[in-house]
């Protein structure tokens, strides 16, 4: 299923002299890696938490680019379709925490009326969050036994990114919009994490999809790692950490987000079917993105690493279209 090689050990992401170290490449089933970045110069480092309740969808970031850290709480209402969104620009991110290792040490970040507060520990984590409005107290346990993607994608010895994707995790807690409460359950709702550190090309694209549902869950990426011999796909079956090393064909329509997609390639075979799409801009000049981002349900199926077709009829997430200029 997969050409690349799998790490087993901790490893540092860079040499000394703050260039890819060779014996990072690779993917992990764990956090594995530190990311021991230095310097200046399109650093990029963020934590973004996406989570899905049959009420709401909430997706939430702590990043630090540079010369900047933009932050932010969005939130879409799954029953009346309205969304909110609180994004604060901090320059140079001053004040922001963004730790070395995936899942090990706090995370914050803060700018006018936004905080977002994670503790992370071996057993899970809290992310506590406050922006205009929207209150969020929510603890993501880590089952035993449970995989998580890690890849290194090497453009050159000193342009690189570390990403950890963490699909299908259990969430509980409270979310509070306007002071009216709505409890999160871990039968019914789910987070995903995607944890990046790396030193990034000036202009990138990539495409992401993930989506979950009891005892199953999908990641899927393309684009920014086309012809780095990495890829970032993978399906988790009761936990467990399905390597898909091919890279995919995404077909979308630019000029109608809300038709399906398809994302294909071996051992793949997946629909994607929007029911709301999520459009992001910015721009403060030399930093640009705009980002489509569409929540909907998945069909079709993807392969074990025993090559069992597994039906992702029933799974609920989102898929991407981003560009950044940064």
């Amino acid at each position: 299923m997969t050409h690349e090689r799998e790490i087993t050990e901790p490893v540092d992401l860079c040499l000394p002299d703050g260039r890819l170290n060779p014996a990072a490449i690779g993917w992990t089933r764990r956090p594995l890696h530190r990311a021991n970045l230095r310097g200046w110069g399109r650093v990029k480092r963020w934590e973004y938490w996406g989570i899905v309740t049959p009420t709401h969808i909430l997706g939430l970031v702590a990043s630090s680019l540079d010369y900047a850290g933009v932050h932010s709480v969005y939130l879409l209402d799954r029953r009346t379709g309205l969304e909110r969104n609180h994004e604060v620009v901090v320059p140079f991110a001053r004040g922001a925490i963004l730790p070395p290792r995936s899942g090990d040490g706090p995370v914050h970040a803060a700018g006018p009326g936004l905080a977002i507060d994670i503790d992370q520990r071996a057993e899970g984590s809290t992310i506590r969050a406050v922006a205009p409005g929207v209150q969020i107290d929510l603890t993501v346990p880590m089952p035993p036994g449970h995989e998580s993607l890690g890849v290194v994608v090497p453009w050159s010895r000193r342009r690189f990114q570390y990403t950890v994707k963490d699909v299908g995790r259990p969430v509980r807690g409270t979310l509070r919009v306007d002071g009216t409460g709505f409890p999160v359950g871990a039968a019914d709702s789910f987070a995903v994490l995607d944890h990046g550190r790396g030193k990034w090309p000036y202009a990138v694209r990539w495409n992401w999809a993930a989506g979950s549902a009891p005892g199953r869950a999908i990641q899927l990426g393309g684009r920014w790692t086309d012809g780095t011999g990495s890829t970032e796909n993978a399906l988790v079956v009761d936990g467990r950490l399905h390597k898909i090393g091919a890279e995919l064909t995404w077909r979308y329509d630019r000029t109608d987000w809300l038709r399906p997609w398809h994302i294909s390639g071996t051992g793949v075979d997946v629909r994607f079917h929007p029911f709301h799409e999520r459009r992001a801009k910015t721009n403060l000049g030399v930093l640009a993105s705009e980002t489509h981002q569409c929540f909907g349900r998945f069909s079709g199926w993807a392969a074990t690493e025993a090559g069992e077709r597994i039906d992702l009829d029933g799974v609920v997430g989102w898929a991407e279209e981003a560009r950044n200029r940064w």
